[in-house]
C-alpha cells in the first residue's frame, strides 16, 4: 500500500488547517461567530423599533416622560436612574476589562476581585431592570383610551401632569362586574378591573375647572397637544372607552401600545442576555476561587465570557439610545 503524503501546498498558512485561525483558539472563534448572529438579531430588533417609530412619530411617546422615577423617592427625575443603570453596566465592563488583563498575568486574587465586582455589577443593572419593568407596568396617572384606541393623558391649567386619583369620584353605590366568559360573550374576557370608570373620570373633570385632557399627539413644538375645556369633556364623554392603568401588551397610558411591546420585548430580550452573563460569570468565579484556570496555565475562559459581557454592554448603549435618548 502506498502511504504517501500528497501536499496540497496549504500547510502552514492561516486557513491551512494546521494553524488556529486569526491566531485564536477554537473557543474564542466560536464565542465571535455567536456575537455576530446575535448582533445581527438585536439589529433586526432594533431596526424594527426605527420603521414602527418612525411611521407613529407624531403619537410615539416622549421618554422623558415614561421613565421618570427613581427608587425610594417621589418626584419627576427624567432619565436618572435609566442613566445611573447604564453607568453601572460600563463600569462592570471595565472591571471585566481589569479581570482579563489580571488572567493574563496569571494573578488569581486579582481575577478573583474583579470578577466578583463584574458580578454584583450586572446584578445591579438585572434588579433594576425587574424594577423598572414594574414600574412601567404599574403606571403613576392613568389615562382614557378612546374608542378609537388613543390615550387621553390630563394635565393641569400648567402642563403638568395629574393622576386620575388627585380627581376622579368613585361612585360607592355603583358595583362593577368583571366580565367573565362564562357570564358574557364566550370570547371576552377582562382582565384586572381599574381602578376608575370612565364615568367617574368624567365626573371628576367636570368638576375640577383646573384640569384639562391632552392628546397623544405631538405637536410642532414637540410637545403634546392640549385641549380647551370643552373639548377635554367632550372627548371623555363621547369618545372615552376605558380607563388604562399602566402599561401591558394591550393598553398603554403613555402612548401607542406599540411602544410598549417593543420595550417589553427588546429590554426583556436585552435583560435575559445580562442575566445568562451573571450565571456564566459566576460559574467561572467560583471556578477562578477554586484554581481551575491555575491549573490549566490559563484564564482563556475569562477572556471567552469577558468577550460575551462586553457584547451585551455595547447592545444597551444602542437599546439606551434607541429607546430613551432619540
Amino acid at each position: 500500500m502506498d502511504n504517501t503524503v500528497v501536499s496540497t501546498g496549504t500547510e502552514g498558512k492561516t486557513w491551512g488547517g494546521g494553524n488556529k485561525p486569526l491566531k485564536a483558539s477554537y473557543g474564542k472563534m466560536m464565542m465571535w461567530f455567536f456575537i455576530v448572529s446575535d448582533a445581527l438579531t438585536f439589529s433586526g430588533f432594533l431596526a424594527a423599533y426605527g420603521f414602527s417609530r418612525f411611521k407613529f412619530i407624531d403619537s410615539w411617546p416622549i421618554a422623558d416622560e415614561v421613565f421618570t422615577h427613581v427608587p425610594f423617592f417621589h418626584g419627576n427625575y427624567p432619565m436618572i436612574y435609566v442613566a445611573f443603570m447604564t453607568f453601572v453596566l460600563i463600569m462592570s465592563s471595565v472591571t471585566m476589562v481589569l479581570a482579563v488583563d489580571a488572567g493574563h498575568k496569571m494573578d488569581k486574587a486579582k481575577v478573583t476581585i474583579y470578577m466578583f465586582l463584574t458580578i454584583i455589577g450586572g446584578l445591579i443593572f438585572v434588579g433594576s431592570q425587574a424594577w423598572e419593568w414594574a414600574t412601567f407596568i404599574k403606571g403613576d396617572y392613568g389615562a382614557v383610551q378612546t374608542k378609537g384606541g388613543n390615550i387621553l393623558q390630563f394635565v393641569d391649567n400648567e402642563g403638568h401632569r395629574v393622576a386620575l386619583r388627585d380627581f376622579a369620584v368613585i361612585d360607592e353605590h355603583k358595583e362593577r362586574v368583571q366580565d367573565q366568559r362564562k357570564s358574557g360573550i364566550w370570547f371576552t374576557s377582562e382582565g384586572t378591573l381599574p381602578t376608575y370608570t370612565v364615568s367617574e373620570v368624567l365626573h371628576g373633570l367636570e368638576a375640577n375647572e383646573n384640569i384639562l385632557v391632552r392628546t397623544q399627539i405631538i405637536n410642532e413644538e414637540g410637545h403634546k397637544t392640549v385641549l380647551s375645556r370643552e373639548e377635554s369633556i367632550n372627548q371623555i364623554k363621547n369618545n372615552g372607552k376605558v380607563v388604562v392603568e399602566g402599561a401591558n401588551l394591550h393598553a398603554n397610558e403613555y402612548g401607542s401600545p406599540l411602544f410598549a411591546d417593543f420595550f417589553f420585548f427588546i429590554t426583556g430580550f436585552h435583560g435575559f442576555h445580562v442575566f445568562s452573563g451573571v450565571v456564566i460569570n459566576i460559574i467561572i468565579f467560583f471556578n477562578v476561587i477554586l484554581g481551575t484556570y491555575e491549573r490549566r496555565k490559563n484564564y482563556e475562559m475569562v477572556e471567552k465570557v469577558g468577550l460575551y459581557w462586553h457584547f451585551v454592554d455595547l447592545v444597551w448603549v444602542f437599546v439606551f439610545t434607541f429607546f430613551y435618548l432619540v
